[in-house]
């Protein structure tokens, strides 16, 4: 018999595939390792920078500075680059006890020691350098900058990044399921913005927006406003990085926000894009495994993912550790509605919210792969509990559930996607 796998918690899940199966296998293109990843890094900030000059110059004469970096639901290969970037910051001139770690949470939890240390990946970092963890609910934390001139989204912004002298966001470019690619202008808002800006971000109003969807940044919403938040606040430089399925190092930019992480985006595109000459009735995803799979909450970004290529009414199942649970409260109850008033009426409850409630944005996303198809999920580190606020089908066995379906549809054809939403599949048609 046949076998496939998957991410699954911090390595890989294999099953077996029923005889019958005709399985393809979606995965990105392979791309370049880069050799020397330290040398990639120096480049990028001396002698590559868009948009600016040398992290180094640019850095004297500076009197503070703020990095920000992304939470651990993203996998960012932090240990590479902020070592480098601490060092020309010191050589400028800017004293070790200016410069600041802000940890971009958005409206996710603050994290323990041992999550900052593993998110950093530098213990000289960690030691030496003030880390803050960022607070959308604290306005202590907030700066006001007024609202956006398109759509008046109210923009509060951390102040310990506003308050910098320079400011420098670094992350992972890889496709989002709202506003087209991760990284950059995303670091910030909703990375490190107020709970109105991200709650503004998350109402229905932007989310059943047709151009807010994956791997489009043209006439997105969610992009348009990033773009007029971080113009408003000024200059803000970027580190962008994106890596392969084994999460190593396959291109870095610095420079510009908006410029910086554009150029990424011309390097990602072209290897999370996927095309395929069909639909499948039969699709089985994951979640991308660890840091992504640790909540339901973040699983429900790997059954949007992949709709480019279910066929109208097909089943989509996918396999997410979950090994912290569902989520959030606000999620669990967000969800709770969903199942107590079915798709149309949670999506009716919540159309002519100004303000989304912290976290259902993601039980509205569920609502895209739930009007498409039947949603499957196999979790180990759910209980029966979070199994029932998940609105989803359970399953014990990929396998079963796979003959099961090819069976249903009468069509062996499967399609295998390992890397869940880091790979965005799309049929030619």
């Amino acid at each position: 018999m046949a076998e496939a796998e998957v991410l699954y918690g911090r390595g890989t899940m294999t099953f077996d595939l029923p005889d019958k199966a005709e399985v393809t296998v979606i995965r990105k293109p392979v791309a370049a390792k880069i050799a020397d990843p330290a040398a990639a890094v120096s480049a990028a900030l001396d002698t590559d920078p868009i948009g600016t000059a040398a992290l180094g110059e640019v850095a004297q004469g500076r009197s503070s500075a703020c990095i920000v970096v992304c939470d651990i639901t993203r996998p960012v290969p932090n240990g590479l680059f902020l070592r480098p970037i601490v060092d020309r910051l010191l050589t400028g001139g800017i004293p070790l006890d200016r410069i600041t770690i802000l940890v971009a949470t958005g409206l996710h939890r603050i994290g323990d020691e041992a999550e900052l240390a593993e998110l950093i990946g530098d213990p000289w970092i960690v030691d030496h350098i003030r880390i803050e963890w960022h607070d959308a609910r604290d306005p202590e934390q907030l700066v006001d900058l007024g609202r956006t001139a398109t759509r008046s989204t109210p923009v509060t912004i951390n102040k310990t990044l506003v308050e910098a002298d320079l400011r420098i966001v670094t992350g992972l470019v890889e496709p989002h399921f709202m506003a087209g690619w991760s990284g950059g202008r995303k670091v910030v808002a909703p990375g490190v913005a107020g709970h109105e800006t991200i709650r503004t971000f998350h109402s229905a109003r932007f989310m059943e927006d047709p151009y807010a969807i994956q791997c489009n940044l043209e006439h997105n919403p969610l992009h348009e406003e990033q773009l007029q938040i971080v113009a408003a606040l000024g200059e803000v430089l970027a580190v962008n990085t994106v890596i392969d399925e084994d999460r190593d190092l396959v291109a870095i930019t610095f420079g510009e926000v908006v410029a910086s992480h554009l150029a990424a985006v011309e390097i990602v595109e072209d290897l999370a894009r996927v095309e395929l000459p069909r639909t499948f009735s039969t699709v089985v995803t994951s979640a991308a495994g660890h840091p992504l799979d640790k909540t339901y909450y973040q699983t429900v970004k790997g059954m949007v993912t992949p709709l480019g290529i279910l066929a109208e009414g097909g089943t989509l199942i996918i396999a997410s550790e979950c090994g912290e649970g569902i989520g959030s409260p606000e999620f669990r109850e967000s969800q709770r509605r969903l199942v107590s008033a079915g798709p149309d009426g949670f999506l009716a409850s919540i159309i002519d919210k100004p303000l989304a409630d912290v976290d259902e944005w993601q039980t509205e996303m569920q609502l895209k792969p739930m009007r498409a198809g039947t949603v499957q999920l196999y979790s180990t580190g759910l209980s029966d509990a979070d199994h029932a606020d998940t609105g989803v089908e359970r399953i014990d066995s990929i396998t079963e559930a796979i003959a099961a379906a090819i069976a249903r549809h009468g069509d062996p054809a499967i399609a295998v996607i390992p890397e869940g939403p880091y790979v965005v599949p799309v049929a030619k048609d």
